[in-house]
């Protein structure tokens, strides 16, 4: 088919333009009409958010078109970004902004009666992640997009996400996240293509005609992998790729002879167990059948896009050893790493390529990301797990493994304590793959995201391979879209800058350091401090509705979101509000300053200790907001159900970023980069991407406190000051832990929360040391107070904070990954 062909057969709602305004309401009160089958006289707000949706899907997809027909005619590298998430969150808002049409829909909707914003409300959290790891992926296929890189994120379309949080009797409820339930407006499920993968069964060997050794996957269960698109535009360039997302269907979906027996439900039973596999992100891995699920999620995802992979590739290769010419994949974390032996089996099996030219080919072909640096946190699977689900991938892992060993022991002789050490095996008992080493031995990059990450990564976690492969290890410092955590969520904020600098900072955010002039300027300031305020009204509002609690605007802002777990510490903040709250009520009559402390989060389900934490600040929380003697001068009140959507709202608000995870334990994060674009000043250690946060802002606008990761490491060894002495020594300390422990924040029973308290009084129970950094986290707090009770000071630090915030653009990590990892010439 030629381009103009192609242009008239999908032109239409794909033609239109921003100004086009009547085009634009016809073609929303069309899909109204036809895809809703709805009245438009009688549409409701869901009813045109689905519209809208639908609209803006028709633009896009002309241009996804445009941009597959682009590659395809350049003959260019593709990039295949695996992840097990992408936490894209809501996809309206951030269509309209990058298509353009943000104030053109604004006003059409207005000229019908609508609101946009109540549109917007509609759309449910795309819940395909969890955190960070996803958050960083959603990140990355906006910033993919707007760079025109040529490239596709691959994942499951899951039907049900982590979970929706409730608080009952203060405690974290999960509750089924069922996003799919009404369906989505963004996705095309696809009919084709349709993808078989295969689980369990056994291995035949064999000798073909031409005397090669062979080896065939047979007597397997299939499930059908089934397609699904989600769209993602560039930033005002018509590039549009896609997320193929991929959905479990059974290979049958009716047992016949069961069903004509009368066994209705056998008749299902297979189709049911076969899709369950896409049915849900993370299922509890306690049981032996939920980690064999989330080994299948894994295998699953990666086998249909190695499919996908080979009939893309095969369309214009001149023979296999094309394929990393054409072909980049990047695993995001071990997730995917069984992705190297399945594409090992794809070369040695289909192809029948040499084991070392399909090797070579192999590393030529991977990159991999770390995201951890603590060892319990890295991927294993049992290897009698592995060799009953993945036969044949079993295999070439112990092949892949005894070949690396070998090479190991010629160029370290007589070392077997480095050779059990670098083994892809882990000889237990139990024994265990360990996906991490996999993942190093069969890539050509493995990167760290942010610069003390990755130096500790050589030094410590991967020491042996670093030394082994001393050019692999490298780092990529993470950053974030501009579009969605300013341009989106921040509107005010936003046209400030573009007010006053111009709107170049949108795809270039080191234009930011245009505004460092008016870091002094009374009148920026006071714009800057409005456009605060107006989002603190905003927050206080959503508190209000949520939490039943009443803020000040006036009060400063301290704000830490993000996932509950113990190395992120947000005990030591909740042991600074107590300390906080007991010097209010001991002396009421000195002037305190008005202090919010707002926390959102979620534990794994699992992670008893992680819900604990949560029951307690709401025990807390409770008490204080309680306290006729505080008298508004402190309130602390935990958001729940904290999600994509809730930080676009929340981070705007803060004046405080809480970033102290204990030295050496966060990999990058970035909640600090998202707090700080949007005008917060970090309370911060020396961990993850804070130092280089730190370095580009300046020293004078960050609040630094604790170890750092060398001494912490010293600490857990040599400890200088034990927490016991902490707690005899400091009375703050010892009266907010006694509090606890006492029960005086839970109604006179202290023992939901005695094992809390015992641990962090044992620093061999307590890994990430509150006690050890507590009193200068509070000494760090007491100086925070000081400079927020000098407006024209902090706003002078606030605005330096955003003004060089410049490098944390993942356009910028974007671009490094195209051009030293993945070998993409950008234009």
């Amino acid at each position: 088919m030629n381009p103009s062909s192609s242009d008239r057969q999908i032109s239409g709602c794909g033609s239109l333009e921003p100004d086009n305004r009547a085009g634009i309401q016809q073609a929303i009160l069309d899909h109204v009409l036809s895809s809703r089958g709805r009245d438009p006289e009688m549409a409701g707000d869901d009813d045109m958010y689905r519209a809208v949706a639908l609209t803006m899907r028709d633009i896009m997809v002309k241009k996804w078109i445009s941009t597959q027909q682009n590659y395809y005619a350049r003959h260019q590298k593709r990039v295949y970004y695996l992840s097990l998430e992408f936490l894209v969150g809501r996809s309206l808002g951030n269509s309209l902004i990058n298509l353009g049409f943000l104030d053109a829909v604004a006003g059409v909707l207005r000229d019908m009666g609508y609101d946009l914003e109540a549109v917007r409300e509609q759309e449910e959290d795309a819940a395909l992640g969890n955190g960070g790891l996803g958050r960083l992926a959603a990140c990355f296929m906006d910033s993919i997009a707007t760079l025109k890189i040529p490239a596709y994120g691959y994942g499951i379309n899951y039907e049900y996400g982590l979970f929706r949080q409730d608080i009952i009797d203060d405690c974290q409820v999960e509750r089924p996240d069922n996003w799919l339930r009404f369906g989505t407006p963004w996705a095309f499920e696809r009919a084709v293509p349709l993808y078989p993968v295969s689980f369990y069964g056994k291995v035949q060997s064999f000798y073909d005609e031409a005397g090669r050794y062979c080896c065939e996957w047979v007597d397997t269960d299939v499930v059908m992998a089934n397609a699904c698109d989600i769209l993602v535009p560039g930033y005002g360039n018509d590039h549009v790729i896609n997320m193929r997302l991929w959905k479990a269907k059974a290979s049958r979906e009716l047992e016949l002879g069961d069903f004509n027996k009368g066994d209705y439900i056998g008749a299902v039973e297979g189709k049911v167990q076969s899709e369950t596999i896409s049915k849900l992100l993370y299922p509890s891995d306690e049981r032996s059948a939920g980690r064999e699920l989330r080994l299948k999620q894994q295998y699953f995802f990666v086998a249909a896009t190695f499919q996908d992979i080979f009939r893309r590739f095969a369309k214009r290769s001149q023979g296999m050893d094309e394929f990393p010419e054409k072909v980049a994949v990047h695993l995001n974390d071990t997730h995917p790493a069984i992705a190297i032996p399945e594409l090992m089996r794809q070369f040695l099996d289909v192809h029948h390529l040499a084991w070392e030219t399909a090797f070579d080919l192999c590393v030529q072909t991977f990159a991999y990301t770390n995201h951890t640096l603590m060892p319990e946190a890295l991927e294993t699977w049992p290897v009698d797990l592995v060799e009953r689900v993945l036969p044949r991938h079993m295999q070439i892992i112990y092949e892949i493994n005894q070949r690396f060993l070998d090479r190991v022991a010629r160029r370290f002789p007589g070392d077997p304590d480095r050779l059990r050490a670098m083994s892809i095996i882990d000889e237990g008992p139990p024994r265990q793959v360990r996906m991490a080493h996999l993942a190093i031995v069969g890539s050509h990059s493995v990167n760290g995201v942010a610069a003390l990450h990755t130096e500790l990564l050589k030094s410590g976690l991967f020491s042996d391979f670093h030394e082994m492969y001393p050019t692999r290890i490298n780092n990529k410092t993470n950053g974030i879209t501009p579009r969605r955590w300013l341009l989106k969520c921040n509107p005010g904020l936003a046209d400030l800058v573009t007010q006053t600098i111009g709107d170049g900072w949108v795809t270039d955010l080191a234009q930011l350091g245009k505004l460092k002039p008016y870091a002094d300027d009374a009148g920026f300031q006071e714009a800057f401090a409005a456009v605060k305020r107006q989002n603190k009204v905003h927050l206080i509002r959503i508190v209000k509705d949520l939490c039943h609690v009443n803020l000040d605007p006036a009060a400063l802002f301290d704000i830490q979101v993000k996932r509950i777990h113990e190395y992120k510490r947000q005990m030591l903040n909740l042991l600074h509000v107590i300390v906080r709250y007991h010097r209010i009520i001991a002396n009421p009559d000195e002037k305190h300053m008005p202090r919010a402390v707002v926390f959102a989060g979620k534990a794994a389900p699992s992670y008893w200790k992680a819900k604990t934490i949560i029951r307690l600040i709401h025990s807390v929380a409770r008490v204080i907001n309680s306290d006729p003697r505080v008298g508004g001068r402190l309130k602390l009140v935990f958001i729940p159900d904290y999600g994509v959507s809730l930080a676009e709202k929340i981070i705007p608000a803060a004046d405080l970023s809480e970033q102290i995870s204990t030295a050496g334990t966060e990999a990058s994060g970035t909640g600090n980069m998202k707090f700080a674009l949007n005008g917060a000043l970090t309370i911060g250690t020396l961990d993850g991407a804070n130092i280089e946060i730190r370095n580009e802002v300046g020293a004078d606008n960050f609040f630094l406190f604790g170890m750092t990761s060398e001494q912490v490491q010293w600490e857990r060894q040599v400890p200088g000051k034990t927490p016991m002495q902490v707690y005899e020594q400091n009375s703050e300390v010892r009266a907010a832990l006694d509090a606890i422990r006492d029960g005086r924040f839970n109604r006179g029973d202290g023992s939901p929360f005695h094992s809390l308290v015992g641990d962090l009084l044992d620093i061999q129970r307590d890994p990430f040391l509150h006690l050890m950094d507590i009193e200068g986290y509070i000494r760090c707090q007491e100086t925070v107070e000081k400079v927020y009770e000098n407006p024209a000071d902090w706003r002078r630090r606030a605005i330096l904070n955003v003004a060089n915030m410049g490098k944390f653009s993942t356009d910028r990590t974007i671009r490094e990954y195209a051009e030293e990892i993945w070998g993409i010439p950008l234009e």
